[in-house]
């Protein structure tokens, strides 16, 4: 049981404040209630309809009583917790819980009538159980008048595992509220659907407002308009300037509130300083979306940011989303759309990779590329400082958008990892994604992306993308050489490659090309540079036949005398070739980058699919197919899931980190007896052992173990030179203990430094190390290896991001350098990998589940018969809410530091 009679109720838990989305795609707030609140919630009340307050408090009950009145504004946060949802000034929900006893809570919602349907209940309880289950709260109650269909629906389809019972018609529902994977994944699913649908509504406008539109040629206001008339848009389009009366031919209106008929999405060009008053007319006009092409925020340093941070609460607190600001915009060429509401000259075909990027400065760049390539996009978002608007949005949309088959991300940053992780996990099986490994670190981060700091290795970056599915590139060319590949030709079936090339010396560098990426060459047919083209096509169609061959790469060189029309049938010959292969063909067609016009499949002005991509040298297009067989691998491979297991008791561990946070509220290294409870918690059981300071308590402490044990030092400075003996094993008796304290002593000195432990022999095999740590931007990190200096300067260390599924864990153990002595390298016997993996993931499960577990290191032998816990380590500290905990919610970006 939690012990919450010593907890100091806060003034105001600000922790608990969100932006959330409701399922409408429209935002709102949610934060707990103030006494300054009680004009809004008297206000609030009187929208409520009778049958909704009879609902709520089952009776009649037309105005609050002073004692309602006094629960819900002076709640303590400890006993009583109420939450309000905001749109605007308003109040539009209220949902509470007041306790019943140390671990059960009574829980109660009531919901504006013209708000119903749009997830409020559903929300308040994902934020109302983290709240409780902060506070020691384990189950809730509630009780519901059976012709209360809503809310008898809302907690059947909550994902928790309900009890419920009916006496006189009314309804009493019980259930734990620890997370569940049901709840989590009913969580995800209503986040997917709201922010696919915010997406949808501003990507899909079709009534859009310009406003700071112009009529002089240079200013980005003309620009913006006349992109978005010349794109073809199939909406309507309204500039906004405070005097003229038409631009470019539309008709023009002083402010979005004089604009006639509805405003879906509203594209702001003014000065910063004129933005808040923009923005509040927009919010009368109940415009959903925003999209700042304005400078003047983050990029520009402290005080920017400031503005920044203003201009996202703004937003926020009308129930808008924000695009930007300091960004290039975007695009959706559906023809049904036909929408440009950028500032880019560029204005590509229609095709099947959606796009998000961040800089407005290489956005232009960007698109130039894709054009050139005749790559062709579904939509392209470019971010700017992306204060709302995210990656992670765009990949809610981009997995239910019919137009879209390729997603690329060029990240300058990275907000929110975990979810994007979880979502890229699940969009990547249907639709790969592919993006640059850029702004890993704060270190990388550009000027204007507010973001917490991380302390992650790049590796650790490296395994998020891994375990997502994720293809990673290292600069833009790559991302769109292996974009043109997805785009345009099948996935590989494996890395066997067949070569058809008519230089023998390029063959050799395809060859040697492959190999070095993980390829393997298994049919080549070297031609003649002057082999005539139907001979060259039938050794293309030979080699893309044979059962041994995954993928074709078909290198081509010409002479300087053969003529145009006989390249052409080349051409012809390979571009047949591809339409009508299974199996991928990728080419260096006269070392042309991108996809030639000859070798394209008609498309809506882009190549279509079976269009033949060309690279300018075997090296890329090897690297590029080999990215791409890697990623059919991924999606090839069975579907794993996180491991339940037994025995485990979060609820007790987090209870008795909480009890030492009481008494070290700086926070402290776990005791051994803390640390061995913590383990045994999450059933990791640690070998015996005793800390001594002399030989007599040796002596004693390996009688009380019943002998055959071993004397070792364990402080840092010991265990970490390669080369001294600071363990003495198979100890059996006092001649053997006194023999083994001599000795160790003569290699460390001082016994009370040198932290000498007396523990029972585990198993014999490999020392290995699971560490696990708190991130501020990927929160839990877990990583192992083999312990020892070797390792550490190899850097053979694997890294996973919880929560890891049971091929997360299997991937870690196999990607280290020295696996093969698990599996029987040389003369040594395998060991039981499927134990080191159960560790993995107990140690990946406690991480995750406690934030405050800053530091964790469980040292081990893995041999043939197991694994023996040797040593574990804990440090707790305070911490702040993690960016993807168990709550739906907007991300809000900290500021960069001394911003």
């Amino acid at each position: 049981m939690a012990d919450t009679s010593t907890i100091d109720a806060p003034a105001y838990p600000a922790h608990w404040e969100a932006d959330v989305l409701l399922s409408d795609g429209r935002a709102a707030r949610l934060r707990p209630i103030r006494p300054a609140d009680k004009d809004l919630v008297l206000e609030f009340y009187t929208r409520v309809t009778h049958e909704s307050k009879y609902m709520r408090y089952l009776a009649a009950r037309e105005t609050l009583t002073d004692r309602d009145l006094s629960r819900i504004l002076d709640a303590d946060f400890q006993r009583d917790v109420v939450f309000a949802v905001t749109m605007g000034r308003d109040i539009i929900a209220i949902g509470d819980f007041g306790r019943l006893g140390d671990e059960e809570a009574e829980l109660a919602f009531l919901v504006q009538d013209t708000h119903h349907g749009r997830g409020l209940g559903t929300l308040l309880l994902e934020h109302l159980a983290q709240a409780g289950r902060e506070l020691g709260v384990r189950r809730f109650v509630a009780e519901v008048l059976r012709e209360n269909g809503k809310m008898v629906k809302a907690f059947r389809a909550a994902g928790y595992q309900l009890r419920s019972s009916l006496d006189e018609g009314l309804f009493r529902f019980e259930f734990d509220i620890h997370p569940t994977q049901t709840s989590l994944s009913v969580m995800a699913s209503r986040e997917h659907r709201a922010e696919a649908s915010s997406m949808a509504r501003i990507v899909g406008a079709t009534h859009v407002a310009i406003v700071g539109a112009s009529s002089r040629p240079n200013s980005i206001g003309h620009l913006l308009l006349r992109n978005l008339v010349l794109g073809g848009f199939t909406g309507r389009a309204y500039p906004v300037h405070p005097s003229a009366n038409a631009i470019c031919g539309l008709p023009a209106y002083p402010s979005v509130r004089d604009v006639p008929g509805p405003v879906d999405l509203a594209i702001i060009a003014t000065p910063a300083d004129a933005v808040p008053s923009v923005v509040e007319d927009c919010a009368a006009k109940g415009v959903h979306g925003l999209v700042v092409i304005s400078t003047g925020y983050a990029e520009l340093g402290p005080e920017g940011a400031a503005r920044q941070r203003d201009l996202l609460d703004q937003v926020r607190r009308h129930g808008m989303r924000l695009i930007g600001p300091s960004c290039l915009g975007l695009l959706n060429t559906n023809p049904a759309y036909r929408l440009n509401a950028s500032v880019s000259p560029v204005n590509p075909p229609a095709g099947r990779v959606g796009f998000f990027c961040q800089s407005g400065v290489l956005g232009t760049a960007i698109l130039e590329n894709v054009q050139r390539r005749g790559l062709g996009l579904s939509s392209f978002i470019s971010a700017g400082n992306r204060a709302d608007v995210s990656g992670n949005d765009l990949l809610q949309y981009w997995e239910e958008d019919e137009a879209t088959e390729v997603i690329l991300c060029y990240f300058e940053s990275i907000g929110n990892p975990r979810k994007f992780s979880r979502i890229a996990r699940r969009v990547g099986h249907t639709k790969p994604i592919v993006a640059v490994k850029s702004g890993r670190t704060h270190v990388g981060v550009p000027v204007g992306h507010a973001v917490r700091t991380s302390s992650a290795p790049p590796a650790a970056v490296d395994a998020l993308f891994h375990q997502a599915g994720v293809i990673q590139v290292e600069t833009l060319d790559e991302m769109f050489d292996v974009a043109q590949l997805l785009a345009h030709q099948p996935l590989p079936r494996g890395r066997r490659v067949g070569i058809v090339s008519n230089s023998p010396e390029l063959g050799i560098l395809a060859t040697d090309a492959a190999l070095r990426f993980g390829l393997k060459p298994t049919a080549t047919r070297v031609l003649p540079v002057t082999t005539p083209a139907s001979q060259y096509q039938e050794a293309l169609t030979a080699v893309g036949q044979d059962d041994e061959v995954d993928a074709v790469v078909a290198l081509y060189v010409t002479t300087p005398t053969l003529a145009d029309a006989e390249v052409g049938a080349f051409a012809e010959a390979l571009s047949e070739v591809g339409r009508e292969s299974p199996k991928p063909i990728v080419s260096t067609f006269l070392a042309f980058h991108g996809v030639p016009q000859r070798l394209r499949v008609a498309g809506n002005g882009a190549a279509g699919r079976g269009s033949v991509p060309s690279y300018a040298g075997p090296d890329t297009a090897m690297k590029a197919l080999a990215k791409v067989c890697q990623y059919a691998r991924w999606v090839a491979r069975p579907v794993t899931h996180v491991p339940v297991l037994t025995g485990i008791d979060e609820p007790a561990a987090t209870a008795l980190v909480h009890r030492v946070l009481q008494a070290h509220p700086e926070g402290a290294w776990l005791s051994d007896s803390d640390v061995t409870e913590l383990m045994r918690r999450f059933g990791i059981r640690l070998e015996p052992y005793r800390r001594v300071a002399t030989l007599e308590e040796a002596v004693g402490a390996a009688a009380d173990l019943g002998w055959n044990v071993v004397l070792k030092a364990t402080a840092r400075h010991v265990g970490g030179r390669p080369f001294l003996a600071h363990v003495w094993r198979h100890i059996q008796h006092e001649q053997d203990m006194t023999a083994a304290w001599e000795g160790l002593l003569e290699l460390v000195g001082d016994p009370v430094s040198a932290r000498l432990v007396v523990q029972r022999m585990g198993t014999s095999g490999f020392p290995a190390t699971i560490t696990a740590g708190e991130d501020l931007l990927f929160g839990p990190v877990v990583s192992v290896g083999m312990t020892g200096p070797p390792s550490d300067l190899l850097h053979d260390v694997a890294y996973g991001i919880p929560p890891l599924t049971e091929g997360d864990a299997f991937d870690m153990v196999r990607s280290l350098g020295v696996a093969p002595l698990f599996f029987g390298y040389g003369e040594n016997e395998p060991v039981d990998v499927a134990a080191l993996e159960d560790l993995i993931h107990r140690v990946a499960q406690l991480k995750d589940a406690l934030p405050e577990l800053v530091r964790v290191e469980v040292a081990l032998l893995i041999g043939p018969e197991g694994a023996s816990v040797l040593r574990a380590r804990a440090k707790i500290v305070h911490v702040e809410t993690r960016s993807d905990w168990y709550t739906r919610r907007l991300s809000t970006p900290a500021p960069r530091d001394g911003a």
